[in-house]
């Protein structure tokens, strides 16, 4: 299991992206980045070394992740506790779960069957920004475009700039389009 200058490797079943660097002198770091783990490693460490650092810190990674990551069912629950708090309990999903296929969305729903669904990439975020995200499909149970009635269902939580802002954030870091909602009413 070694890596070239950039390579990826499957780990537990993982995709990890092994990239080594002539600045890097002593730190190993690793992060999640969409579907893969990105792990960053000195150019110089030997091949040996570099297959027990990408091991140990994919690792790492999957187990802060199982500490933070919702299950479905607690999705549910979360959203049931954010529609009472926010919503006054009339947003009421049929399901809410996790899904990979989302590259371009954090969240979507579908009014019809009253399904919510939430991308994967948002395991690790903050729990204000997985919420406002979940508060936002609740919302489209209730109102599907993003007009100054949906915009209203949300000025009750006290993270959504912030919720925003860090989404945006992360979109223009890895060059993908930002929110692709309309801006709240003023």
């Amino acid at each position: 299991m070694s890596a070239a200058p950039h390579d990826l490797l499957l780990v537990d079943g993982v995709v990890v992206e092994v990239v080594r660097s002539a600045r890097r002198r002593r730190t190993i770091s690793a992060h999640r980045v969409g579907d893969r783990i990105v792990i960053h490693v000195p150019a110089r460490m030997s091949r040996a070394e570099e297959a027990r650092w990408v091991e140990s810190m994919t690792r790492r990674v999957l187990a802060g992740e199982k500490r933070t990551h919702r299950s479905d069912d607690e999705l549910m629950q979360r959203a049931a506790e954010l529609s009472r708090r926010y919503l006054g309990g009339r947003a009421q999903p049929a399901s809410v779960r996790w899904v990979d296929n989302q590259q371009s969305l954090w969240g979507s729903c579908t009014p019809a069957d009253r399904t919510i669904r939430l991308s994967r990439r948002l395991v690790g975020m903050p729990e204000y920004v997985v919420d406002y995200v979940l508060l936002h499909e609740l919302a489209h149970l209730l109102v599907p475009g993003h007009g100054r009635e949906f915009w209203a269902l949300l000025a009750g939580y006290p993270k959504l700039e912030r919720a925003r802002g860090y989404l945006e954030g992360v979109a223009a870091a890895a060059g993908l389009p930002g929110l692709a909602d309309a801006e709240p009413a003023a």
